[in-house]
């Protein structure tokens, strides 16, 4: 698990904001496969087509495919892979195995997306899924980003960002059903998406502009707020330009935040349960010192300041606009060899003077190649008003945000939503996700836990790691949900450490958390139970 996080982590660093590819080592995805009463593996619909003959399967946005037989491997068995074109510039995959179950599943993307179809944890996502007997689909959205990076895909064809926003998702989907009922010779059954951070707003998109293409909808971490993320990224760096924060600092930060805010949850567990029940200054909670202090056992005035910027979120006319990082989000993640790093580094805070953190440089590409018009790649942040500017950004709003809480489509369709999020996220603002779970509630009434759920896992990172547990199956519960009616009271979820299992919890539906029962281990799931706050 950790050299799976670690991994995450990297992507991170290269601006790309945690691929797709990094879910399945620690969500487990499928793990409840064998003891699911849908018994989804069985697979027994044979092609009615070789493969071959996918060559020449025609669409009316299609503009080139391929088609050949993969031979079976100890990850996965044999199958048909179909890649192709749809028009402008939409690269897009089919795999469809020898053996199919019925069901069609898909992935999404990281960041600005453009990622090699062939990335190995997409590859190990596809494996995954062949495996049981789903057809599998992905896409680039459009682009290539080892050829395009950031935004700047915009600049070789303006209809690209539209295909980044919303657009070539729902057309893989479509043509990739497509292509499955030509080549098994009956529709699909049902229909999944599961995917995080940016995939997940890909997937909150789905349910609000194209109710019709999944079934069943798994928003991990999603990126809710695309243009309120950028406006916050760009205030975290404005507030640390002049208050640099080392390494040392942040453990001292993560310690005194935890040291005063583990036990709100009714246990001392070194997990913080709901970070809204705590109060934390960093003036006053923490040691200070004088300007110039070298030391990592206080903050200067501009530190804390800093910091309390971070944990607030911009402000715009003197109101909160967006929300800010939560506590225990700068918490010290456990590393290879014993090494423990903050959640904030090389996220939020540079590892080095000349270096740019991975939300910033996100916000930034979104900034100057997809919010102004036209783009200017040379924009400066440092230019911009937050009282004045915000509005900038509404156009770009409308197009890739993923905040329309009217979801009564997909709920007349028969589709379900599941969202999870880390309490603990130190890339994406948890409250993105949270506030977005409440509009939903209010728009869509009393009756939206019937097909809209989600999920705050205490202690966990973005789309997994963190101090929390973060291994659960939310793939078959959302499966179990919608082909037997099963809806999902509780998430079981595990921590492993080198391996080996040392946590078990409940993760409930919000706004319900889970209660130590005052006996027992905290480490047991059993010592807990599901109440509403």
């Amino acid at each position: 698990m950790m050299q799976a996080q670690f991994a995450c982590r990297y992507l991170v660093f290269s601006g790309i904001m945690l691929a797709a590819g990094s879910i399945p080592a620690r969500a487990q995805v499928f793990a409840d496969a064998k003891t699911s009463p849908v018994e989804y593996a069985k697979s027994d619909s044979a092609p009615k087509k070789a493969c071959d003959a996918m060559e020449h399967f025609k669409d009316k946005d299609i503009v080139e495919v391929h088609a050949a037989v993969v031979a079976a491997t100890a990850q996965a068995p044999a199958y048909c892979k179909v890649t192709g074109v749809i028009t402008p510039e939409v690269a897009f995959e089919v795999s469809l195995p020898d053996k199919w179950n019925g069901r069609f599943y898909m992935i999404g993307n990281g960041g600005l997306a453009g990622e090699s179809l062939e990335d190995p944890g997409r590859v190990s996502q596809r494996n995954g899924a062949l495996a049981l007997g789903f057809a599998f689909a992905q896409t680039n959205t459009g682009h290539d980003a080892r050829k395009e990076p950031s935004g700047s895909f915009i600049m070789s064809n303006p209809e690209k960002a539209i295909d980044y926003a919303y657009r070539a998702v729902h057309v893989t989907a479509t043509t990739a059903k497509s292509i499955t009922k030509d080549y098994y010779g009956k529709a699909v059954s049902k229909a999944y998406w599961n995917s995080c951070s940016n995939g997940g707003r890909q997937g909150l998109i789905e349910a609000q502009r194209y109710p019709e293409d999944f079934d069943g909808i798994v928003a991990n971490s999603p990126w809710v707020d695309q243009t309120g993320f950028t406006i916050g990224a760009m205030w975290n760096q404005n507030a640390l330009s002049d208050a640099s924060i080392t390494p040392a600092k942040l453990a001292l930060l993560a310690g005194k935040v935890m040291e005063k805010c583990d036990a709100t949850d009714g246990v001392k567990d070194g997990l913080i349960g709901d970070p809204r029940k705590c109060s934390f200054d960093a003036r006053k909670d923490v040691p200070s010192c004088e300007a110039g202090a070298g030391s990592g056992d206080c903050l200067t005035a501009a530190q804390a300041e800093a910091v309390n910027k971070i944990y607030s979120g911009p402000i715009s006319n003197g109101k909160p606009f967006f929300p800010g990082y939560m506590l225990g989000s700068e918490g010290l993640v456990p590393g290879p060899g014993g090494t423990a790093a903050s959640g904030w580094m090389n996220v939020i805070v540079a590892a080095r003077p000349d270096a740019k953190p991975a939300d910033f440089n996100l916000a930034e590409g979104t900034m100057r190649y997809l919010v102004l018009t036209p783009p200017k790649p040379d924009y400066d942040y440092k230019t911009f008003d937050y009282d004045r500017d915000t509005h900038l950004l509404d156009a770009w709003g409308a197009k890739a945000d993923a905040k329309n809480p009217d979801l009564s489509k997909f709920h007349k369709s028969g589709g379900k939503l599941m969202m999870t999020y880390g309490w603990a996220d130190p890339i994406l603002q948890p409250m993105m996700g949270v506030n977005y779970y409440e509009q939903a509630v209010a728009k869509n009434g009393p009756g939206t836990g019937e097909f809209f759920r989600m999920f705050m896992v205490p202690g966990m990172g973005h789309c997994g790691g963190g101090i929390g547990t973060d291994r659960f199956d939310s793939v078959t519960a959302m499966i179990n949900w919608v082909e037997k009616g099963t809806a999902p009271n509780v998430l079981r979820a595990t921590r492993a450490v080198n391996g080996q299992v040392v946590r078990s919890r409940p993760v409930c539906p919000y706004p319900q958390e889970a209660r130590y029962s005052g006996q027992g281990s905290v480490d047991d799931a059993a010592n807990f139970r599901c109440v509403n706050p």
